[in-house]
């Protein structure tokens, strides 16, 4: 027979199920984190409406698949472009003006689709703009936004608010699915065109980037990188202004003689060359951490690759055409995917905090490889339906754990150009697959490219588990230890060149012996 609980047992089981949700850090957190939660649930949100019907807006246009796997292919392709030149540049230009301006592409984007018709216009415009065709994030935001979050709040609780950003993102997704979905079957029903019906979404899409720029413009200036600022207060700060205002100084046998006088006028450096600018602009990151950003874009190129032969429009359209879906089920199909998909990321930071970032990112990976090998394997709907969620619950749950690691293991003056450049490789090798899959399709081997993804995930699995293992704990003791260093130094705006290589050095240690 069981025994009751008592008010304090489950006012403790509570507290506790509350701080493991992560809920305290997502409530604390300062008013920037939480607008950058809302711009990219607005942004997934308009992803999940585009992604819906991507591939069948293509169709409706007499594209063959091969045609919208290029289409795709060249849409991630482009996006590499983008993504890497304002992620690269974003801490010396301004990250609130980089996302404003990522906004104005989503705007731009959604009203050239919704009023042209022409493949070649759609292929331009979704190489310069931002289009998803996976539903998943694209452009300069996520690597921006994440070493701003990281950025702004305490080493420990990172983990938690990505989790919180990847499951408010997927949520928004979800329903956008949902709302897409519904919208079309209605406008269908109504005696919409079906390719009409398509083009009020893209109407949607651009407001929802206006709406972006928007919010983005409320962002303060402590979203912007303090290494940044720092080096411009010590290039023109008081100090050197009281030097040079001194006309005078003390002789050497301290009688107040003017023995010599500093020039009023310091001397003018030499003027940059166009090449010295453009360098400038770019991030200098450590030998050390180029060693280990090169291990994680090989393997998420992998990755990333194996998800481009499946992206989630390509899903859809398999579904619709194999199946016979229409858009409303298609809708509720994939807004139940997302959904279960955010409850996985509910509880990533606190599997993480118990086995590990790397062991959470592959125990939880691989098995979603297996079910998307097993997605076409059955002619029925039902088997078919079953392994795509099950899929989708385990599928992300690897995303904050991941965003919480690469904070870990770089300086904090790196992340935003690491993440960039780890984005912008995982797309880069994504771009090849909607091609390759629209290739084998159209020869009668779509479900050829669902194997070949899940294998290679499976590969990417367990070659992070061999190779990045031991560091599964790595970052709290030299995250905490550089913010202790941080707040006792709160007076200075920049901290000395002797610190930061005694932080380089603790955190070679740390790496080499976790």
């Amino acid at each position: 027979m069981s025994i009751p609980l008592s008010s304090h047992e489950w006012k403790t089981s509570l507290a506790r199920i509350h701080h493991e949700l992560g809920i305290p850090a997502l409530l604390y957190s300062p008013r920037d984190v939480k607008l950058l939660l809302i711009t990219r649930s607005i942004r997934l949100f308009a992803y999940g409406q585009t992604t819906l019907i991507l591939a069948l807006f293509l169709k409706a246009h007499g594209i063959t698949l091969k045609g919208i796997g290029l289409f795709m292919s060249l849409t991630l392709f482009g996006d590499v472009v983008v993504s890497l030149l304002l992620t690269l540049v974003a801490d010396k230009i301004g990250r609130r003006r980089m996302l404003a301006f990522g906004a104005l592409l989503i705007a731009a984007s959604g009203t050239v689709f919704a009023f042209v018709g022409s493949y070649w216009i759609f292929v331009v415009t979704a190489v310069v703009g931002v289009i998803s065709p996976s539903g998943n994030e694209i452009g300069p935001f996520r690597a921006i936004e994440e070493s701003t979050i990281a950025s702004l709040v305490h080493a420990d609780e990172r983990a938690d608010l990505f989790a919180w950003y990847v499951l408010l993102g997927t949520l928004s997704r979800a329903l956008g699915n949902l709302v897409c979905g519904w919208t079309v079957t209605a406008l269908q029903n109504s005696g919409w065109d079906p390719l009409d019906s398509y083009r009020i979404i893209f109407l949607s899409y651009s407001a929802l980037g206006i709406t972006n720029i928007l919010i983005t413009s409320l962002l303060s200036t402590r979203c912007e990188d303090r290494d940044q600022n720092s080096k411009s207060h010590a290039e023109t700060g008081p100090e050197s202004q009281l030097f040079l205002d001194n006309g005078s100084t003390v002789d050497g046998d301290g009688d107040g003689v003017d023995s010599q006088r500093i020039p009023d006028t310091p001397p003018t450096p030499p003027k940059p060359t166009l090449l010295q600018k453009l360098t400038s602009l770019f991030p200098h990151i450590t030998p050390q951490s180029r060693g280990i950003l090169v291990k994680l874009c090989l393997l998420f190129g992998v990755d990333s690759f194996a998800s481009g032969l499946m992206p989630a429009s390509l899903i859809t359209l398999y579904f619709h055409d194999t199946f016979n879906f229409p858009p409303g089920a298609l809708g509720t199909l994939f807004f139940t995917a997302n959904l279960v998909s955010s409850a996985g990321n509910l509880i990533a930071s606190a599997v993480a905090r118990r086995i590990g970032l790397i062991k959470t990112m592959v125990f939880t990976h691989l098995p979603s490889a297996i079910c998307l090998c097993l997605i076409p394997a059955f002619p029925s709907i039902y088997p078919a339906v079953f392994f795509l969620i099950v899929r989708s619950l385990l599928g992300s749950m690897d995303q904050a754990p991941r965003s919480a690691f690469l904070s870990a293991v770089m300086k904090p003056s790196e992340r935003t150009a690491v993440m960039g450049i780890v984005t912008v490789t995982k797309t880069l090798s994504q771009s090849a697959g909607p091609f390759v899959t629209g290739i084998m399709g159209g020869t009668g081997l779509f479900w050829v490219s669902f194997v070949i993804s899940g294998g290679l995930k499976a590969g990417y699995d367990l070659s992070l588990l061999v190779m990045f293992t031991a560091l599964h704990n790595v970052g709290r003791s030299e995250e905490r230890g550089r913010e202790a260093e941080q707040e006792g130094q709160n007076s200075s705006l920049w901290r000395s060149q002797d610190d930061d290589e005694g932080e380089d050095e603790d955190d070679s240690q740390i790496l080499q012996n976790p």
